[in-house]
């Protein structure tokens, strides 16, 4: 039998996780940026969804939630792969507030025509900034630029069934 050395492992120096790729800043960066537009189309799709009043109102409420659930879905995509990445991911209101790319909705009802202008605009927002960071993002990490690929497909499809509520041929 042949005698196998065996190593220990040694940690990266970036908060002693395994081995692996890791994130440049800019990379770092590109994805904070795009965790944090699609934290706040949640939180901005919720805010439309509690609120919306009018014509079609059941369709419009559900929908809103889908495109919640795609926006939550994608945060937590992006946060987990930036801990792969050994970045950390900040969420905070604070950082949302600071960072985010999306105009606030109006408190109080929201008439379901102008719900459906708000929530596309933010949509298109959100993917406006995942298609901006995505080639510079390509470039370093062809896996990360998959998942963005993705999102923006998801979110563009909304973004279209729920414009498809106010359009006229």
């Amino acid at each position: 039998m042949t005698d196998i050395k065996t190593t220990t492992a040694k940690k990266t120096t970036k908060e002693n996780a395994e081995h692996g790729f890791v994130a440049s800043e800019s990379l770092r960066d590109a994805l904070q940026l795009v965790l944090i537009q699609l934290l706040d189309l949640q939180l901005v799709g919720k805010q439309i969804h509690w609120n919306v009043v009018g014509p079609n109102f059941r369709d419009l409420h559900q929908n809103l939630d889908e495109v919640v659930g795609i926006a939550r879905k994608g945060s937590d995509e992006i946060a987990e792969r930036m801990r792969a990445l050994h970045a950390t991911p900040d969420g905070l209101a604070s950082t949302i507030t600071k960072y985010t790319k999306l105009e606030q909705p109006v408190t109080g009802e929201i008439l379901t025509k102008d719900a459906v202008d708000m929530v596309v605009k933010a949509v298109q927002s959100t993917v406006g900034v995942i298609r901006d960071v995505h080639d510079p993002v390509d470039e370093e990490d062809p896996t990360t630029a998959d998942i963005l690929h993705q999102y923006i497909a998801d979110l563009e499809q909304q973004a279209w069934f729920i414009s498809a509520e106010t359009r006229r041929p």
